[in-house]
């Protein structure tokens, strides 16, 4: 089993080009699933996903990401918002802070690797103007997009990194 895992963490790439063919809303559901059950400070669960289908909110949301026209391109972009007052209110500013951001850290990569393994090309955006997102979508106030996920069945087959550095570099066993 932990083959298969390793197996999708290491074939998982950013993916920047997608056919023009839609995503099934039940396949759209199962990712979301994933990202449901990615782990949360105290389970706290501060997070809400904007799944995002229509094509002038998908072009909004490239202009919001600096231009970045792939994200227009895809026919499903998540927005990934955390909600920092949930953490706040059990750990106050550290919750507010860091939690909310690990939480929804954590739920990306779920949606990441979810995504790779129904066959999708997916790509994590973090370069993005917060206001202009917000803008966006019509965000309540308090929550804050931490990421935006572009899926889509890829326009060729992935290439997979292959370039890491050496465990003995990153990692100290005491």
């Amino acid at each position: 089993m932990l083959d298969v895992v390793l197996h999708n963490i290491r074939s998982r790439s950013s993916v920047r080009r997608f056919q023009p063919k839609s995503i099934p809303r039940d396949l759209q559901l199962q990712i979301i699933e994933a990202a449901r059950w990615a782990p949360s400070a105290g389970n706290l669960q501060p997070w809400h996903f904007y799944v995002v289908t229509t094509a002038d909110r998908r072009r909004c949301l490239a202009q919001a990401a600096l231009n970045q026209d792939f994200v227009a391109a895809a026919p499903v972009c998540i927005v990934v918002c955390a909600e920092p007052e949930r953490s706040a209110k059990h750990y106050r500013e550290r919750g507010r802070r860091l939690y909310c951001l690990q939480d929804t850290a954590a739920a990306t990569q779920n949606i990441l690797l979810a995504a790779a393994a129904a066959g999708l090309g997916s790509c994590w955006v973090g370069a993005f103007d917060e206001k202009r997102v917000a803008d966006c979508l019509g965000l309540p106030p308090g929550m804050v997009p931490v990421a935006l996920v572009p899926l889509g069945y890829p326009e060729q087959e992935p290439v997979s990194r292959t370039k890491r550095r050496e465990i003995k570099e990153i990692a100290t066993f005491l």
